[in-house]
């Protein structure tokens, strides 16, 4: 799949995408599928690194910005000493099926972490719904994306992270919901994030080729590959001008541009091959007082 033509896969999703088709059908094979977050090893392993990163104090509580196809989130949250826990999605992607969860619970015990023992008889006793479940494991599953930022209260929650999720989230709206992100974090805690800018078509720079008043039309934006183009300078600067400090850990470059710099949107072409060359990141984000200079993007 991987050596499909972007050309060829943005058409395919375009006209997949309005197909009268369910997201379970499309995820199953494996189109459209929100992350890996099914995956018990997986959902362990990013969450132990955005935990590690962060080191929240005893008692935490977190908020996962893109949960994907699952709430693993809110059981690794518990087994790492978290108290309660957000999971925020543009969408209701989840997936409630109750071998996932005794998975992830037999594998939590089998692990390091001093895992409550009593979950895993709590879980196979109960009827096991979607609301049982989150309730178990002190979790709110909210869907409505910026909408559901706005229902947290503020100054609530120790730890922000995400994984590959930042740059899914609508140029008009990044803004808004990093200022919400702001509001929603405690003064002594931390956000961490990896935002990954690739084009996620075949990991180029092929979503640069477009102009700004295509790319965020809402024919284009809601065919299955949106990201918002915002590249790693600006991201930076609006990451500081809503209110944090910026602790970058880790940043992964290409060599030389993936495309002619000739191919790319007249809005692109004065960007250094330095900027475009960055193709992902990890941040560490503090609070601090918000910069007075105008944001927009």
């Amino acid at each position: 799949m991987s050596r499909v033509p972007w050309q060829i896969k943005i058409l395919a999703k375009i006209l997949l995408r309005r197909l009268p088709v369910g997201y379970s059908f499309w995820k199953k094979i494996g189109i459209f599928r929100h992350g890996y977050m099914e995956s018990v090893e997986y959902s362990y392993s990013i969450f132990k690194t955005h935990f590690e990163n962060v080191k929240p104090p005893k008692n935490f509580v977190s908020l996962e910005l893109g949960p994907g196809d699952s709430v693993l989130s809110a059981i690794m949250n518990k087994a790492f000493g978290g108290s309660r826990c957000y999971l925020v999605d543009s969408g209701y992607f989840a997936n409630f099926q109750l071998s996932v969860y005794q998975k992830a619970e037999t594998f939590l015990q089998a692990s390091d972490l001093k895992f409550q023992s009593d979950r895993l008889t709590k879980l196979k006793d109960s009827a096991s719904s979607p609301e049982q479940i989150l309730e178990l494991y002190d979790c709110q599953y909210l869907t409505d994306g910026l909408d559901s930022l706005h229902s947290i209260p503020d100054k609530s929650v120790d730890l922000v992270w995400s994984q590959a999720v930042l740059e899914h989230v609508r140029q008009r709206d990044f803004v808004a919901t990093m200022k919400e992100l702001r509001r929603i974090i405690r003064e002594n805690g931390k956000c961490s994030h990896t935002i990954d800018l690739k084009d996620h078509l075949g990991g180029s720079l092929n979503n640069l080729r477009f102009s700004g008043r295509v790319w965020e039309s809402e024919f284009m934006a809601s065919s299955g590959f949106y990201t918002n183009r915002i590249r790693y300078s600006e991201m930076i600067r609006l990451f500081e001008a809503t209110g944090f400090a910026v602790e970058v850990t880790d940043i992964q470059r290409w060599d030389s541009l993936p495309i002619p710099r000739a191919k790319l949107a007249q809005e692109f072409q004065h960007l250094s091959d330095d900027e475009l060359c960055v193709q992902e990141f990890t941040v560490i984000l503090t609070p601090q007082a918000q910069r007075t200079f105008p944001i927009s993007v």
